[in-house]
């Protein structure tokens, strides 16, 4: 579709130059007089000639215009978008193309000089890369369409206005479905193993063996075979994942080219996407600013719904508040979940997270990810030579153990387990321990640093 927002008039080098030569010979007759009838009618031809340029390039009709963008981008990805124009005319165009592409892209070979043969079509191809989550707005193209002396150019606004949404950087999950396919998942520390014990999962029949408790034996089977058969179970392995987000004010804070809020949400999507791929159940939940939550569900569009949900979240100005997020979730979960919180902790946290672990470890199983910094790695390896770099290499060592006292270690209940239930337990907590080994490493290519 071809639009007419506005159509002016630009005169173009060439036009500027003929007129800075039709003042030089102004000043040759100002010397000359006897030049003068010369130098008006030039001046004469030129105004005439311009005058004609300028409506025939006012009459001609516009090219065709189509661009071709997906309708989602991940974060910090360069993309192509290719731009289409159609000539039905029999003379060729010669255009400047400049896209109004959105401000929260940066890009790259624009503007771009264009030469559409006559009812023909040509193609540009130019660079973006979202710097910024949300809803982006492709407006007009804006082309400047030569006259025919090429004197004058005229602005037209060609082409139809685009959307698209940008969405947190999901092309790492692409390499890890490629890993799930050809079953390699222990590369990235995901270990599937199948541990027998006395969970509360069905697994199979068997013979009776010295030491089982007689409420293992099957006495259906055993009365079919004549002999004693007992029931073997296995840990649960569909449990539900609860990932809490901080969309606290911290979190704004950048590290490279990314937000920290951004480096958050790509750990939250390969955390998820993990495990769902070990069978359990994925929610998500944000702590402070909006509001928003995803119960846990196990289905394979989950990662989209959990995409769709959180891409054009930012970071608030609020202080985030655990305990209030902790009340919440007890009041939500009824069932044991591991909920996995996703911040930047400080030291000014210990007044509501400590309260909040409490609470949650009386429940559920309970994961603290912290972001760590690339700039405080970069200051501790530079080679100290100077004495600001000594003052930089000890500020940020000291900044880094008050963080790692900050961390609530000794915030886990103790308590008394029965003889007869000590085996149960110890399976379980090496399940968890386990399944905590596993999201460690998941989120170790994220930059987070967690605590149990």
């Amino acid at each position: 579709m071809t639009r007419r927002l506005f159509a002016p008039l630009v005169p173009t080098a060439r036009l500027l130059w003929l007129a800075g030569a039709l003042a030089a010979g102004a000043v040759a007759v100002a010397v000359a007089p006897v030049l003068a009838s010369g130098w008006v009618i030039a001046a004469a031809a030129l105004g005439a000639v311009a005058a004609a340029d300028a409506l025939a390039g006012l009459q001609r009709r516009a090219p065709a215009a189509l661009r071709r963008v997906p309708g989602s981008l991940p974060l910090g990805v360069r993309h192509e978008v290719v731009l289409r124009f159609a000539n039905d005319m029999a003379h060729a165009l010669t255009l400047e193309i400049y896209d109004h592409h959105p401000p929260g892209m940066e890009a790259r070979g624009l503007p771009q000089r264009l030469v559409v043969p006559g009812r023909g079509w040509s193609e540009l191809r130019y660079a973006v890369k979202p710097v910024a989550r949300g809803v982006a707005r492709f407006g007009a193209i804006e082309a400047r369409i030569a006259s025919p002396f090429g004197l004058w150019a005229c602005t037209r606004c060609l082409g139809d206005a685009a959307t698209v949404r940008v969405y947190p950087n999901f092309a790492a999950l692409t390499g890890f479905a490629l890993l799930a396919t050809d079953n390699r998942l222990s590369q990235i520390g995901v270990l599937q193993r199948r541990r027998r014990g006395e969970g509360l999962e069905f697994h199979q029949l068997r013979e009776y063996r010295e030491g089982d408790v007689q409420r293992q034996i099957d006495w259906k089977a055993t009365a079919r075979t004549a002999k004693l058969v007992s029931r073997e179970y296995q840990d649960e392995r569909d449990q539900q994942v609860l990932l809490v987000i901080d969309c606290g004010r911290r979190m704004a804070a950048r590290d490279g080219e990314l937000a920290h809020f951004d480096h958050v949400l790509n750990a939250a999507l390969l955390l998820a996407y993990v495990s769902l791929r070990q069978g359990d159940a994925v929610g998500i939940m944000t702590l402070s600013g909006e509001r928003r939550f995803l119960a846990p569900r196990k289905s394979r569009a989950t990662v989209n719904a959990i995409l769709n949900r959180v891409f054009d979240l930012a970071p608030s100005l609020e202080t985030p508040d655990f305990h209030a997020a902790a009340v919440e979730i007890m009041k939500r979960f009824r069932k044991r979940t591991l909920v996995v919180f996703l911040s930047n902790l400080r030291d000014e946290d210990d007044d509501t997270l400590a309260p909040a672990l409490r609470l949650l470890q009386s429940r559920h199983l309970v994961m603290f990810a912290s972001l760590r910094e690339e700039i405080l790695s970069r200051a501790l390896a530079t080679r100290v030579d100077t004495l600001e770099r000594a003052l930089t290499h000890a500020a940020a060592a000291d900044y880094l153990r008050a963080r790692e006292r900050s961390f609530p270690r000794d915030g886990r209940r103790r308590r008394c387990v029965p003889r007869r239930r000590a085996r149960g337990a110890a399976d379980r907590a090496r399940e968890s321990l386990s399944r905590r080994e596993a999201v460690r490493k998941a989120l170790s290519g994220a930059k987070i640093t967690t605590s149990g």
